[in-house]
């Protein structure tokens, strides 16, 4: 079955971001979270005949969206490695970079992939289904160190000493295999007034893990600084405060901890300039037809013009 972007995922602030990209019609773009489809459609419909747009999905079910366009090309790859592909392909420089970072509806309502603690599922989470350990595997062979580190610094859970050392004891007795092994193992550390927002955090920080999204989402950044022509755009869309912190001192310093260069004269170095001060977020309406949109922030930046 052919899936829409309706009915795979449903974008964010996409007026908003494919604004931010100031697209130019005979530009090269590219989206680096292809999913469903949306952002790339609207890119596509305000290119002109000799525009281009590139867009990456590692995952094997966004192939079912690829667009049948003469102007599109698909990448089957992480977006971390963008500048290593935009070399195969002979671009060196682009016009603009969309990504929207957040999870699709689609992999939330998948119940086979372990992405949410609604269904009781195998523990997999992983976005590239065709390579690396799963969200089971972390589990069961991660030190109890390791983990209390992950549900911290991912998950940002006051509980994750109590829940990594509930972990290890619980796959003592056997494997943790299912998301309701996983609950079952740190349930007395979730309290049932908040348990959808902690499990929320579990899942979070797990799949963050599993899919070196924090890494990766610095590769990207690094790739799309180099690859973006002067006054060329970088939209980008976080929905939490972990990869937005990383988008923004990207932008506004160059680097993932936002420390500011500068020059013989004082002047800072970086290599791009933010556009909207303020982060742009979703309207009541868009949240209300999509609630998933509501944590979304859509930062934009431009690559500095050299001065003449």
């Amino acid at each position: 079955m052919t899936m829409n972007v309706e009915t795979y995922h449903i974008p964010a602030l996409l007026q908003e971001s494919i604004d931010g990209l100031d697209i130019q019609p005979d530009g090269i773009y590219v989206d680096v979270t292809f999913g469903g489809g949306g952002h790339s459609r609207e890119i596509l419909r305000r290119l002109g005949r000799n525009g281009h747009l590139y867009s990456f999905d590692q995952d094997a079910d966004a192939e079912r969206n690829i667009i049948a366009d003469d102007r599109f090309t698909f990448v089957r790859s992480n977006f971390r490695y963008i500048k290593n592909w935009m070399y195969y392909f002979r671009v060196a420089r682009v016009n603009g970079i969309l990504a929207d970072l957040g999870v699709s509806s689609h992999h939330f309502d998948a119940e086979d992939r372990g992405f949410s603690y609604r269904y009781n599922a195998p523990l997999d989470m992983r976005m590239n289904r065709r390579a690396g350990v799963t969200a089971a595997d972390l589990l069961n062979d991660y030190s109890e160190p390791q983990l209390a580190d992950v549900l911290y610094l991912y998950g940002e859970l006051k509980q994750a000493r109590k829940m990594a050392a509930s972990i290890v004891k619980a796959r003592q007795q056997k494997r943790i295999e299912t998301t309701q092994d996983l609950m079952d193992a740190i349930e007395k550390f979730v309290a049932k007034e908040h348990e959808k927002k902690e499990m929320a955090k579990v899942f979070q920080a797990l799949r963050i893990e599993v899919n070196h999204e924090m890494e990766a989402l610095k590769e990207m950044l690094c790739g799309a600084q180099e690859l973006l022509c002067e006054g060329g755009r970088l939209s980008v869309i976080t929905y939490h405060s972990l990869e937005d912190r990383i988008v923004k001192n990207m932008m506004r310093a160059g680097n993932a901890e936002g420390r500011v260069e500068q020059d013989f004269f004082g002047r800072a170095t970086a290599p791009l300039k933010v556009v909207n001060s303020k982060v742009i977020v979703p309207t009541d309406e868009e949240v209300e037809r999509n609630p998933r949109s509501r944590s979304a922030k859509l930062r934009i930046a431009e690559k500095v013009r050299n001065e003449k």
